[in-house]
Order: C-alpha cells, then structure tokens, then sequence
C-alpha cells in the first residue's frame, strides 16, 4: 500500500480468471452493483493493455453507495497474470479488504 495525499493505493495482481469475481466482490464492498454489463466493459478494456507500459492500463470506477473507487488493471502480456491497483479511498477497512481480496486471488 502507498500513499499520495491521504489516499492510499493498494497494489499487486491476480491471476486472469480471478479478474471477474475480483471486481464483483470489491464492487459489493463500494456499494456498487457490479453486473454483466460492467464486466463486458472491462473485459473489452483489459484487450489491449500492457502491466508495463502505464499509459496502457485501463481504468474503471466503482461509484457505490458506499464509496468511490477507481480501478486500474493491466495484462502481463505473455502470461496469465493482471496488475491491480486500487485508488479513491482512504477507508482503512475498504483497504484492507480489497489488499486481502488481492491476496486470495493471485493464490
């Protein structure tokens, strides 16, 4: 996790077919009705991106009930891996969760 004036990023990557159920659980604890559409969107963003070159992430807001999230994935281009990077929030629970969901879903 780091820091940039009082909001925190939360980092790391999952493996491809983690990236779904990922956004639908992190979508869950915004306050966010993540839905088929959504995943369409992101699944057409994520096509031409590069964890390497960070002009080629793509980003997709979570604006829930709860709280207003922004997150940025990127393909390892050559394996099955997806950066993440989570911003928008300084909410110590919301970080932990997704820095948690993160974990469970590169294992």
């Amino acid at each position: 996790m780091t820091e940039n004036n009082g909001e925190r990023t939360v980092r790391g990557w999952i493996w491809n077919e983690n990236v779904q159920p990922f956004l639908a659980i992190l979508s869950r604890y915004a306050g966010y009705d993540f839905d088929g559409t959504d995943w369409q969107a992101v699944e057409l963003g994520l096509e031409a991106t590069d964890d390497e070159h960070p002009d080629r992430w793509y980003g997709y807001p979570l604006v829930g009930s709860d709280h207003h999230i922004e997150v940025h994935l990127a393909r390892a281009v050559g394996g099955d891996e997806v950066s993440v990077r989570m911003t928008g929030t300084s909410d110590p629970e919301l970080l932990l969760r997704a820095d948690t969901l993160i974990a469970a879903f590169a294992a």
